[in-house]
């Protein structure tokens, strides 16, 4: 098991005897030890600890002001905490289970105990991992096109309203490029449709390429993507257009004839501008823009007609 304990207790003797009764059974990997609050919560905060056991009295920083300060911090909130304490009064165990502690034993405590609490709590540790590890996976694939593994279109609309926002905000210029395979259904038609989804993919791995890490590319819907371009001029942002252009038109494809050629068409549309209150209305400037392209030809970059803010 590659589990981390960390034992906190002023009395090196006590702490000793927690980490070999633990060691007996082979709980954790590391072990870890602190002689008070203090050093214990630097500990827990430049380590990743699966587990701490704390003494409730210790001089400075005691027990109960140590989960004060674990609780203080978001990313330590997970991490249970078994009391030690040598009273049995009620109170004092309430006091500490209502500030975050976990569990707790009394001492002198039956190393038996000592060890069934300890697995208790890393089992729920190890469920609770595995529950946040699951809503990970579901969030990003909430997110996430499943074909080209590019943002979906409900992430990036999101995306693109905070974006939007800040650029009105701090008068930043704000770019999107709505882009569009060239008779995509030809390719679907003539190679099929897992050759078809096959283009998307290389497309999408195309895409990631020439954006930077703040940029966003996003599968807006069958053949058609989009590109959100933060902090992005319309002249700048032409400039990534029309590089991603000729990228494409130069791609060569497997298991397609040579001499053949996928192209694609961008549409470009920069905020601020007096024509623009909403992100709705970035895209249908993009959009437009891209139906302009079509319309003159294909295999082109066309700006939005209305000119962007100063």
């Amino acid at each position: 098991m590659m589990s981390t304990i960390l034992v906190i207790d002023d009395s090196k003797t006590a702490r000793q005897q927690v980490i070999e009764i633990l060691q007996q059974n082979s709980l954790f990997k590391f072990y870890f030890e602190a002689a008070d609050g203090i050093e214990g919560f630097k500990m827990a905060l430049n380590k990743p600890i699966d587990l701490i056991i704390c003494d409730v009295e210790m001089p400075g920083m005691d027990g109960f002001k140590f989960l004060h300060m674990l609780g203080s911090r978001e990313e330590l909130l997970d991490t249970p905490v078994i009391m030690v304490t040598g009273r049995e009064e009620a109170d004092a165990k309430i006091r500490g289970l209502e500030q975050g502690a976990s569990d707790y034993v009394t001492k002198p405590y039956d190393p038996r105990e000592l060890l069934a609490r300890v697995k208790v709590q890393l089992k729920i540790k190890s469920l609770q991992d595995k529950l946040k590890q699951s809503n990970q996976m579901l969030l990003e694939l909430s997110h996430t096109d499943p074909l080209t593994g590019l943002n979906n279109r409900r992430s990036m609309m999101e995306s693109l309203d905070k974006e939007f926002e800040r650029s009105t905000r701090t008068k930043t210029p704000l770019s999107l490029l709505m882009l569009d395979i060239d008779h995509f259904k030809r390719i679907n038609d003539n190679f099929g449709h897992q050759q078809g989804d096959t283009v998307l993919q290389v497309l999408a791995s195309l895409l990631k390429e020439h954006l930077r890490p703040y940029d966003l590319a996003a599968r807006f819907g069958g053949e058609e993507f989009s590109l959100i371009l933060p902090e992005t001029n319309e002249k700048d942002a032409g400039m990534v257009a029309e590089r991603i252009r000729q990228s494409i038109q130069e791609l060569e494809l497997d298991n397609l004839p040579t001499d053949f050629r996928m192209t694609a068409s961008i549409g470009l549309a920069t905020s601020p501008n007096e024509a623009m209150a909403t992100p709705d209305d970035l895209i249908r400037e993009a959009d437009y823009a891209l139906y302009n392209a079509k319309r003159r030809g294909r295999n082109r970059v066309e700006r939005m007609e209305t000119k962007p803010a100063d």
